[in-house]
């Protein structure tokens, strides 16, 4: 294989250049995405054969099999598999834009935020609004805070370190917000607050999959468009200015994909922890440092974390379903201190 593959369109307005060893990484993570695909439906209390499950998915399967299939496992795969995309790529980018390896949604208080709108929605407005209106209130919270951050962290433009401290603060309130609101609310309310905060995908149903799937493949590839203005920025602001980038402007858009990917992803499932942390790093390890195509890989290696985090969680503790944000958290918290360890020297 050629060690550099170039893209180039008959105008010459659009080309760029990828190392040979990441569109082979590229093609076997993606292959791992449609084994998963199937794994997935057919593991579980009942075995299911891979091809009984393609001839379900194909519509040439038993009653039994589709419910099965059609009606349980294969939504969840897809949601666990679309959430933790929406998360790996909203921590590279705040990893990029900040330029700190320990940024992540979870840490910088965007998921904070969206805890807050959610567990307020449950505790004052779950007896008079539908249940179906928690999602748009997470989405809400993290949009909020985020802004509020921005704005506390804006002194003639926005530095890296500033944003991320004042996000760790941020992050910090929302926790003792959430902690007041659960300790006043009833028992019920408070079940429904620790499971949503844990962060689960079970009851994924198709609307959660094909509403999660707009917003990634939608941003996804505006993620792209900017991923040479980020590539720019790691050099610094003054570089990145320097070659005619608009450091502001960009990352504000850039922040603004961040929080809606990470907002969206968190109203699906709850507030899962850590996959927008590990996943940015795992696809470092895997292929060149050219963000285009880390965005791209750590998609495919976050919804395979909370692939793997979800199915552990529903088969080897059957028949207790326990949330798959306990297994994230399981691993991504001593990650977190072994990348903090790691750059000790660097803070």
């Amino acid at each position: 294989m050629k060690r550099y593959v170039t893209f180039r369109n008959k105008k010459n307005t659009v080309s760029f250049q990828i190392e040979g060893k990441t569109i082979l990484t590229l093609g076997i993570l993606v292959f791992l995405v449609l084994l998963a695909c199937v794994a997935g439906p057919s593991l579980g209390s009942k075995l299911l054969h891979p091809f009984e499950v393609l001839q379900t998915i194909m519509g040439q399967g038993t009653g039994g099999n589709e419910f099965i299939v059609l009606g349980s496992r294969l939504p969840r795969t897809l949601l666990s598999l679309l959430v933790g995309a929406a998360l790996g790529v909203s921590g590279l980018i705040l990893q990029g834009v900040v330029r700190n390896p320990l940024a992540a949604p979870d840490i910088i208080g965007v998921t904070g935020g969206a805890a807050v709108a959610a567990v307020a929605f449950l505790t004052y407005l779950a007896e008079s609004l539908s249940i179906a209106w928690m999602p748009l209130a997470a989405i809400t919270g993290a949009l909020i805070i985020s802004i509020f951050i921005y704005a506390l962290a804006w002194k003639n433009g926005i530095t890296p370190i500033r944003l991320v401290l004042i996000g760790i603060g941020i992050s910090a309130i929302m926790s003792a917000l959430t902690t007041f609101m659960i300790v006043v609310s009833s028992a019920v309310t408070a079940n429904q607050a620790y499971l949503w905060l844990t962060g689960s995908v079970y009851g994924a149903s198709w609307e959660d999959v094909f509403t999660i799937a707009a917003v990634v493949f939608i941003l996804l590839p505006l993620v792209l468009v900017f991923s040479r203005s980020l590539n720019s920025q790691q050099l610094g602001d003054d570089v990145a200015s320097g070659v005619g980038v608009r450091v502001q402007r960009d990352r504000l858009i850039l922040l603004g994909i961040s929080v809606v990917l990470a907002g969206a992803a968190v109203a699906a499932v709850g507030a899962i922890g850590f996959v927008g942390l590990i996943s940015p790093h795992i696809a470092r390890t895997l292929v060149d440092k050219q963000f285009g195509n880390l965005a791209v890989a750590s998609a495919l290696t976050g919804g395979l974390i909370l692939f793997g985090a979800d199915l552990a969680a529903r088969t080897i503790f059957y028949p207790i379903d326990i949330p798959a944000g306990v297994f994230t958290a399981g691993i991504g918290a001593p990650f977190f201190l072994y990348l903090l360890f790691k750059n000790r020297n660097q803070f």
